[in-house]
C-alpha cells in the first residue's frame, strides 16, 4: 500500500507503527456555519480511506477534533448575543444531519477543544518550560518559532519566506512577527483560568493537545485539507514535537481543494454551496461519486455537468442490479485484485471507478446467468468497500425522481426564458435552456409553444406550454 506523504513530498510505501493497527487524527469542523461541498470533499475522502483501510483488514483508531472555539463563532456569538455554545452546539447539530446523510463513518471519538482546556494548559506549560515559548505583558503566551529549528518542513518554507503571501497580525510584543498565539488573555467569553490570567487557547495547539490525549505522541496519521497545511499543520509539528520529544506524525495527508465554476468558493461570489443544498436535488451517493472522479490529491471543480456526470455513471451502476442479485456469492478475482491495486496506489479512485463500470459493461454483455450472478456480486461487493451502492435499486431512484423540478418550477423556467426571447436576449434564453437541461429537462420549440420531456424518462409525458 502506497501513500502521498506530504513530509516528504513523495509516495511512500505504507508502515504502521503497529501491525494491523492505524491511529488516525483529522482536522475537523469549525462550527459557526453550515457544512459545504469543500467541508465534503475532505471528510468524504478520509471516509474513503477509513473504509479501504478496514477492508484490507487494519483496525483504523478514527479521530476527528471539532473546534468550537474559534474568532468566527465568537463573533457571531456576541451579533447574536448569545452564548458561544449556543453557536457551536447548533452547527454540530446541522454537522451530523448532513454527515449523516451522507453515510461517514463516525470517528471512534470527536473530542471538542473546549472539553480539553486542562490537556491544552498542560502542554502550553510544558512548551514554556522547555523554553519554546514566552509569555507578554498582558498575558499572552506565544510559540516562538526560532526555537525549532525544524520549523517549515512540511510546508518546505524558510523563516524568510514565512510572511510571503501569510497575513500575520502586527504585535510589537513578539520576538517574531511569525509567532504564534497559544493563549490569548481575553475577558470576552469564552475564557477560562490559567496561570497568565483568564483567557483562552489559540487554535493550533487544540489539535496537539487532543491528538496527544487520544493518540500519543507519535502516530500514525494526521491529515486535514490542503488549506491547512501552512500554517496550522506546521505549527501543530512545531509545538508537539518540541512538547514532546518525538516525531509527531509519520505520514501527512492532504486533500486538495474544491472551486466553483472554475472559481473559489465564496458568498461574496455567490457560489457558496452548502451540502444541504446538493442533497436537496441529489442522492448523498452521487457527490461521493463525483469526488471519486477526480483523484483526492488534484483540485476538483464544481459545475452543473461534472455532478450531473457523477449521476449518469452511478445510475448505471445502479440500473445493472436493478434485476435480482445476490448478497451472499463468489467474487471474481481479475476485478477484485484490480480494483484492490487501484486504491492501494494511493487511493487511485478513478481508475477503481473505471473498473466498476467495466464490471457494468460485462454485466450488460454476458448472457450467462452464473457469470452474471458473480458479476453483480462483485460489483456490489466493491462498490460497497468504498461506500456506494449502499441503497436498493428502488431507494436510490425514488430519491432522483422524489428530487426532480416540480412541472410548475418548469412552467416558470420557461416563461421567463419567453421573455427573454421576445427582448430578444438570446443569452439569457439560452442560459435557461441549459439549466432545464442539467436538471433533466429537454425544450421543444415549436412555431407555436414551447414543450418539454424529462430526459431518460421512460414514463415522463410531453407536456405542452403556450
Amino acid at each position: 500500500m502506497k501513500i502521498f506523504n506530504s513530509l516528504s513530498s513523495s509516495k511512500e510505501e505504507f508502515i504502521s507503527i503497529n501491525k494491523n493497527k492505524i491511529n488516525l487524527y483529522v482536522c475537523g469542523m469549525t462550527v459557526y456555519d453550515d457544512c459545504h461541498i469543500g467541508h465534503a470533499r475532505t471528510f468524504l475522502t478520509f471516509d474513503l480511506f477509513v473504509r479501504f483501510f478496514s477492508y484490507l483488514g487494519f483496525n483504523v483508531n478514527y479521530i476527528r477534533n471539532i473546534t468550537d472555539i474559534e474568532d468566527k463563532i465568537i463573533d457571531k456569538a456576541l451579533l447574536e448575543k448569545v452564548k458561544f455554545n449556543e453557536i457551536s452546539n447548533r452547527f454540530i447539530v446541522s454537522m451530523n444531519e448532513d454527515f449523516k446523510k451522507l453515510n461517514l463513518l463516525p470517528p471512534n471519538n470527536e473530542p471538542k477543544a473546549s472539553d480539553h482546556i486542562n490537556e491544552i494548559l498542560e502542554m502550553i506549560e510544558t512548551l514554556e518550560s522547555k523554553n519554546y515559548a514566552y509569555s507578554v505583558e498582558g498575558g499572552d503566551v506565544y510559540f516562538d518559532i526560532n526555537s525549532y529549528e525544524d520549523y517549515g518542513k512540511l510546508s518546505k518554507r524558510n523563516l524568510d519566506e514565512l510572511d510571503v503571501g501569510v497575513r500575520i497580525e502586527i504585535d510589537n510584543l513578539k520576538n517574531n512577527p511569525n509567532d504564534f498565539v497559544l493563549w490569548k488573555k481575553t475577558s470576552v467569553e469564552p475564557n477560562w483560568d490559567s496561570k497568565w490570567g483568564k483567557g483562552r487557547p489559540g487554535w493550533h495547539i487544540e489539535c496537539s493537545a487532543m491528538s496527544k490525549k487520544f493518540l500519543g505522541e507519535n502516530f500514525d496519521i494526521h491529515g486535514g485539507g490542503l488549506d491547512l497545511k501552512f500554517p496550522h499543520h506546521e505549527n501543530e509539528i512545531a509545538q508537539s514535537e518540541c512538547c514532546s520529544g518525538k516525531s509527531f506524525a509519520n505520514y501527512w495527508m492532504h486533500v486538495a481543494p474544491l472551486n466553483v465554476d472554475g472559481k473559489k468558493m465564496s458568498k461574496s461570489l455567490n457560489n457558496f454551496i452548502t451540502i444541504k443544498q446538493v442533497l436537496k436535488e441529489f442522492h448523498p451517493e452521487i457527490m461521493r461519486m463525483f469526488f471519486y472522479l477526480t483523484h483526492y490529491r488534484k483540485p476538483i471543480n464544481f459545475t452543473a455537468n461534472s455532478i450531473n456526470e457523477a449521476k449518469n455513471i452511478l445510475d448505471k451502476l445502479y440500473e445493472s442490479l436493478r434485476d435480482s442479485y445476490s448478497n451472499d456469492g463468489q467474487i471474481d478475482l481479475g476485478f477484485k485484485n484490480r480494483f484492490e491495486e487501484a486504491l492501494k496506489d494511493d487511493f487511485n479512485t478513478p481508475k477503481a471507478i473505471k473498473i466498476l463500470q467495466e464490471l457494468v459493461t460485462k454485466i450488460n454483455k454476458t448472457d450467462s446467468l452464473e457469470e452474471i450472478k458473480i458479476l453483480k456480486f462483485s460489483l456490489k461487493e466493491l462498490s460497497q468497500a468504498i461506500g456506494l451502492l449502499n441503497d436498493s435499486v428502488e431507494k436510490y431512484f425514488k430519491y432522483s425522481l422524489s428530487n426532480e423540478i416540480s412541472e410548475d418550477e418548469i412552467a416558470k423556467f420557461i416563461l421567463e426564458r419567453n421573455e427573454a426571447r421576445v427582448k430578444k436576449d438570446f443569452q439569457k434564453a439560452d442560459d435557461i435552456r441549459n439549466e432545464l437541461l442539467e436538471k433533466g429537462v429537454v425544450l421543444e420549440d415549436k412555431a407555436d409553444n414551447t414543450s418539454w420531456v424529462r430526459k431518460k424518462s421512460k414514463k415522463a409525458d410531453k407536456n405542452s406550454k403556450s
